[in-house]
Protein backbone atom coordinates (compact mmCIF):
# COMPACT_ATOMS: atom_id res chain seq x y z
CA UNK A 1 0.00 0.00 0.00
CA UNK A 2 1.32 3.46 -1.00
CA UNK A 3 1.68 6.13 1.70
CA UNK A 4 3.15 9.55 2.61
CA UNK A 5 4.85 10.02 5.55
CA UNK A 6 5.78 13.33 6.58
CA UNK A 7 7.58 13.09 10.27
CA UNK A 8 5.17 11.73 12.06
CA UNK A 9 1.88 11.93 10.00
CA UNK A 10 1.23 8.81 7.95
CA UNK A 11 -1.75 8.55 5.29
CA UNK A 12 -2.86 5.97 3.08
CA UNK A 13 -2.86 6.99 -0.65
CA UNK A 14 -5.68 5.62 -3.28
CA UNK A 15 -5.49 1.51 -4.10
CA UNK A 16 -5.99 0.41 -7.70
CA UNK A 17 -5.77 -3.04 -9.00
CA UNK A 18 -2.94 -2.85 -11.34
CA UNK A 19 -4.93 -6.29 -13.10
CA UNK A 20 -8.07 -3.98 -13.62
CA UNK A 21 -8.29 -1.46 -15.93
CA UNK A 22 -9.97 1.49 -15.43
CA UNK A 23 -13.01 2.30 -17.58
CA UNK A 24 -13.27 6.09 -19.32
CA UNK A 25 -16.32 7.95 -18.65
CA UNK A 26 -18.01 10.39 -20.24
CA UNK A 27 -19.49 11.26 -17.02
CA UNK A 28 -19.75 11.16 -13.37
CA UNK A 29 -23.37 11.31 -12.95
CA UNK A 30 -25.74 13.41 -11.02
CA UNK A 31 -27.68 10.60 -8.93
CA UNK A 32 -27.42 8.17 -6.43
CA UNK A 33 -25.89 4.90 -7.21
CA UNK A 34 -21.81 4.01 -7.12
CA UNK A 35 -19.05 4.06 -9.97
CA UNK A 36 -15.96 2.07 -9.46
CA UNK A 37 -12.86 1.27 -11.34
CA UNK A 38 -12.76 4.35 -13.29
CA UNK A 39 -11.17 7.74 -14.98
CA UNK A 40 -12.28 11.10 -15.67
CA UNK A 41 -11.00 13.42 -17.35
CA UNK A 42 -9.27 15.92 -19.92
CA UNK A 43 -12.52 17.64 -20.31
CA UNK A 44 -14.14 21.49 -19.16
CA UNK A 45 -17.89 21.69 -18.05
CA UNK A 46 -19.64 25.05 -17.04
CA UNK A 47 -21.21 22.81 -14.27
CA UNK A 48 -20.15 19.44 -12.00
CA UNK A 49 -23.01 18.49 -9.53
CA UNK A 50 -22.98 15.12 -7.29
CA UNK A 51 -25.09 14.10 -5.28
CA UNK A 52 -25.40 10.49 -2.91
CA UNK A 53 -23.08 8.93 -5.06
CA UNK A 54 -20.68 6.11 -4.08
CA UNK A 55 -17.00 6.75 -5.83
CA UNK A 56 -14.89 3.67 -6.09
CA UNK A 57 -11.13 3.30 -6.95
CA UNK A 58 -10.91 6.44 -9.93
CA UNK A 59 -8.72 9.02 -11.09
CA UNK A 60 -10.31 12.61 -12.05
CA UNK A 61 -7.54 13.86 -13.57
CA UNK A 62 -7.48 18.15 -15.69
CA UNK A 63 -11.40 18.90 -14.84
CA UNK A 64 -12.09 22.44 -15.50
CA UNK A 65 -15.73 23.11 -13.85
CA UNK A 66 -17.25 26.72 -13.66
CA UNK A 67 -19.90 25.42 -10.77
CA UNK A 68 -19.38 22.54 -8.81
CA UNK A 69 -21.81 21.18 -6.03
CA UNK A 70 -21.33 18.25 -4.35
CA UNK A 71 -23.35 16.46 -1.70
CA UNK A 72 -23.13 13.47 0.47
CA UNK A 73 -20.87 11.91 -1.74
CA UNK A 74 -18.37 8.97 -0.25
CA UNK A 75 -15.34 8.64 -1.74
CA UNK A 76 -12.81 5.68 -1.78
CA UNK A 77 -9.51 5.16 -3.35
CA UNK A 78 -10.13 8.41 -5.63
CA UNK A 79 -7.14 10.62 -6.44
CA UNK A 80 -7.80 14.23 -8.48
CA UNK A 81 -4.79 15.87 -10.51
CA UNK A 82 -4.61 18.60 -12.10
CA UNK A 83 -8.08 19.81 -12.09
CA UNK A 84 -9.57 23.42 -11.55
CA UNK A 85 -12.95 23.19 -9.42
CA UNK A 86 -12.15 26.61 -7.67
CA UNK A 87 -15.66 27.92 -5.32
CA UNK A 88 -16.69 24.17 -5.60
CA UNK A 89 -19.69 23.87 -2.63
CA UNK A 90 -18.77 20.46 -0.95
CA UNK A 91 -21.22 19.62 1.79
CA UNK A 92 -21.33 15.92 3.99
CA UNK A 93 -20.10 12.95 3.16
CA UNK A 94 -17.04 10.64 3.81
CA UNK A 95 -13.21 10.49 1.73
CA UNK A 96 -11.23 7.73 2.74
CA UNK A 97 -7.63 7.65 1.21
CA UNK A 98 -8.16 10.55 -1.28
CA UNK A 99 -5.77 12.98 -2.65
CA UNK A 100 -5.48 15.83 -4.13
CA UNK A 101 -2.71 16.90 -6.76
CA UNK A 102 -2.14 20.23 -8.28
CA UNK A 103 -5.58 21.06 -8.09
CA UNK A 104 -7.16 24.92 -7.98
CA UNK A 105 -9.64 25.12 -5.31
CA UNK A 106 -10.12 28.97 -4.73
CA UNK A 107 -12.89 30.09 -2.80
CA UNK A 108 -13.71 26.48 -1.96
CA UNK A 109 -16.46 25.60 1.09
CA UNK A 110 -15.86 22.08 2.20
CA UNK A 111 -18.93 21.85 4.83
CA UNK A 112 -20.05 18.48 7.36
CA UNK A 113 -17.56 16.09 6.24
CA UNK A 114 -15.41 13.45 7.21
CA UNK A 115 -11.75 13.24 6.14
CA UNK A 116 -9.65 9.92 6.63
CA UNK A 117 -6.41 9.50 5.25
CA UNK A 118 -6.72 12.63 2.58
CA UNK A 119 -4.10 14.27 1.00
CA UNK A 120 -3.85 17.89 -0.20
CA UNK A 121 -0.73 18.34 -2.22
CA UNK A 122 0.75 21.91 -4.38
CA UNK A 123 -3.31 22.73 -4.06
CA UNK A 124 -4.56 26.34 -4.47
CA UNK A 125 -7.06 27.11 -1.69
CA UNK A 126 -6.91 30.39 -1.50
CA UNK A 127 -10.19 31.92 0.74
CA UNK A 128 -11.25 28.27 1.33
CA UNK A 129 -13.47 28.00 4.28
CA UNK A 130 -13.77 24.51 6.19
CA UNK A 131 -16.73 24.24 8.47
CA UNK A 132 -17.51 21.13 10.67
CA UNK A 133 -14.63 19.00 9.14
CA UNK A 134 -13.69 16.21 10.98
CA UNK A 135 -10.29 14.59 11.06
CA UNK A 136 -11.20 10.55 11.14
CA UNK A 137 -7.75 9.65 10.15
CA UNK A 138 -4.55 11.62 9.15
CA UNK A 139 -5.14 14.46 7.16
CA UNK A 140 -2.22 16.30 5.37
CA UNK A 141 -1.74 19.72 3.75
CA UNK A 142 1.81 19.82 1.59
CA UNK A 143 3.02 22.73 -0.13
CA UNK A 144 -0.09 24.27 -0.62
CA UNK A 145 -1.11 28.00 -0.75
CA UNK A 146 -3.89 28.53 1.80
CA UNK A 147 -4.29 32.59 2.38
CA UNK A 148 -7.11 33.86 3.94
CA UNK A 149 -8.54 30.22 4.38
CA UNK A 150 -10.68 29.67 7.59
CA UNK A 151 -11.26 26.57 9.82
CA UNK A 152 -14.17 26.81 11.87
CA UNK A 153 -15.40 24.17 14.09
CA UNK A 154 -13.30 21.55 12.70
CA UNK A 155 -11.70 18.65 14.55
CA UNK A 156 -8.31 18.46 13.11
CA UNK A 157 -6.47 15.75 15.69
CA UNK A 158 -3.67 14.71 14.59
CA UNK A 159 -3.59 16.41 10.89
CA UNK A 160 -0.47 17.96 9.11
CA UNK A 161 0.13 21.49 7.42
CA UNK A 162 3.83 21.69 5.48
CA UNK A 163 5.65 23.82 3.70
CA UNK A 164 2.03 25.50 2.96
CA UNK A 165 1.61 29.25 2.85
CA UNK A 166 -0.89 30.34 5.35
CA UNK A 167 -0.93 34.23 5.68
CA UNK A 168 -4.07 34.94 7.59
CA UNK A 169 -4.98 31.60 7.39
CA UNK A 170 -7.58 31.35 10.22
CA UNK A 171 -7.96 28.96 13.00
CA UNK A 172 -11.38 29.20 14.20
CA UNK A 173 -12.98 27.36 17.13
CA UNK A 174 -12.42 23.64 17.27
CA UNK A 175 -10.17 21.05 18.39
CA UNK A 176 -6.92 20.83 17.26
CA UNK A 177 -4.53 18.69 19.33
CA UNK A 178 -1.44 16.77 17.83
CA UNK A 179 -2.14 18.62 14.98
CA UNK A 180 1.62 19.41 13.21
CA UNK A 181 2.52 23.10 12.09
CA UNK A 182 5.91 22.26 11.49
CA UNK A 183 7.52 23.49 8.43
CA UNK A 184 5.38 26.72 7.97
CA UNK A 185 5.37 30.60 8.76
CA UNK A 186 3.03 30.82 11.60
CA UNK A 187 3.57 34.94 11.89
CA UNK A 188 0.73 35.39 10.14
CA UNK A 189 -1.41 33.43 11.14
CA UNK A 190 -5.07 34.18 12.36
CA UNK A 191 -7.32 33.35 15.38
CA UNK A 192 -3.91 31.63 16.89
CA UNK A 193 -5.03 31.43 20.46
CA UNK A 194 -7.56 28.52 19.36
CA UNK A 195 -4.53 26.29 18.90
CA UNK A 196 -4.14 24.57 21.76
CA UNK A 197 -1.86 21.30 22.01
CA UNK A 198 -0.70 21.62 18.49
CA UNK A 199 2.88 20.57 17.58
CA UNK A 200 5.80 23.35 16.50
CA UNK A 201 9.42 23.83 16.66
CA UNK A 202 10.45 25.96 19.33
CA UNK A 203 11.79 28.28 16.67
CA UNK A 204 8.31 28.68 15.93
CA UNK A 205 7.44 30.12 19.24
CA UNK A 206 7.99 34.05 18.06
CA UNK A 207 6.05 33.24 14.90
CA UNK A 208 3.29 32.44 16.76
CA UNK A 209 4.07 35.44 19.58
CA UNK A 210 4.04 38.24 16.36
CA UNK A 211 0.87 36.48 14.90
CA UNK A 212 -0.59 37.10 18.16
CA UNK A 213 0.34 40.61 18.89
CA UNK A 214 -1.31 41.73 15.43
CA UNK A 215 -4.14 39.76 16.51
CA UNK A 216 -4.47 41.64 19.66
CA UNK A 217 -3.43 45.14 18.05
CA UNK A 218 -0.64 45.96 20.55
CA UNK A 219 1.03 48.56 21.18
CA UNK A 220 4.58 48.66 21.48
CA UNK A 221 6.32 51.06 23.87
CA UNK A 222 9.14 51.80 21.92
CA UNK A 223 6.73 52.98 19.52
CA UNK A 224 5.40 55.36 21.38
CA UNK A 225 6.16 59.05 22.79
CA UNK A 226 6.15 58.93 26.55
CA UNK A 227 6.79 62.53 26.84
Amino acid sequence: MDQLTIRRATADLPVFDEDVELRSLATLGTDGGSLSDFQFGDTAMRALDLENVTLLHGKIRAVQATRVNITAVRMDSVEFTGCDLSSINWEGGKLSRVRFETCKLLGAQFQGMTLEHVVFVGCKLDYATFEEIRAAGPVLFVRCSLPEAEFTGCDLSDSLFDDCNMRLTSFGSGTYRGCDLRGNDLSELSSTSNLKNVIIDRSQTMQLAKALAAELNLTFGDDIDDR
